[in-house]
Formats: C-alpha cells, sequence, structure tokens
C-alpha cells in the first residue's frame, strides 16, 4: 500500500469545469494503475476512470467518457482527472486508488475529495 492525497475539490455551476489531483506519497511503478472512482450520497462508489501509469492508456466509464479527461505526471508522481461540462449528477466524493496492476485489485486509496456541483 501507498499513501493517497486528493485534492481541488469543491462546488461549481452545471456546465463549469474542475479539475481534481492526486499526489501519490511515495515511489510509484510503470506497471501500477491508477484510477478515479466516486461515491454520491446514497449510491455505492463506481469507477470513473483509469490509467497506466507507465504507458498513459486510459480507460472510462460511459458515464463520464467525452467529458473527463484523466491523466498523469509520473515525474511528479501526480494523477489528475479535467471534469468539463460538468452535471449535478456528477456530484460526488471521488477518490484516487492504485493497483498493482491493470487486472489487479486496488489495493491503496485516498480519502476522497468531494465535488457539488449545484446551481
Amino acid at each position: 500500500q501507498v499513501p493517497l492525497e486528493e485534492s481541488g475539490g469543491g462546488v461549481v455551476l452545471p456546465g463549469n469545469s474542475l479539475r481534481i489531483s492526486c499526489k501519490v506519497l511515495g515511489r510509484t511503478f510503470p506497471s501500477w494503475t491508477m484510477a478515479w472512482f466516486r461515491q454520491a450520497p446514497g449510491k455505492e462508489r463506481e469507477f470513473v476512470a483509469s490509467i497506466r501509469w507507465g504507458v498513459g492508456t486510459a480507460n472510462y466509464a460511459q458515464s463520464v467518457e467525452g467529458r473527463f479527461t484523466i491523466s498523469r505526471e509520473s515525474g511528479r508522481n501526480l494523477m489528475f482527472l479535467r471534469m468539463d461540462s460538468l452535471k449535478p449528477e456528477d456530484t460526488a466524493i471521488y477518490y484516487c486508488a492504485k493497483a498493482e496492476g491493470p487486472y489487479k485489485d486496488y489495493d491503496s486509496w485516498g480519502q476522497g475529495t468531494q465535488v457539488i456541483v449545484s446551481a
């Protein structure tokens, strides 16, 4: 396990954009898969997007594809989620997570950062 620290959440208007960050507080490895999950009030946690740390290949949930962009700066141990065209249904606590590889369980989680999309 490795400590993960999210930041950048806040309150935004529908249609606006926000970028949240995840800092890996330790050594990273190219084999890792990093991801964003979210949990809305009264709902189960759901997958949002993932990225292969070494090669940068990304995957998205259908609900966010075309609106959200996952990226990383491996030299700074940072992962980002750029969220455009935000909708009220994007309101949730967003968590970053790490897995040892693309078919491994996520074994490290951050504390989350809250995103509220509201007029």
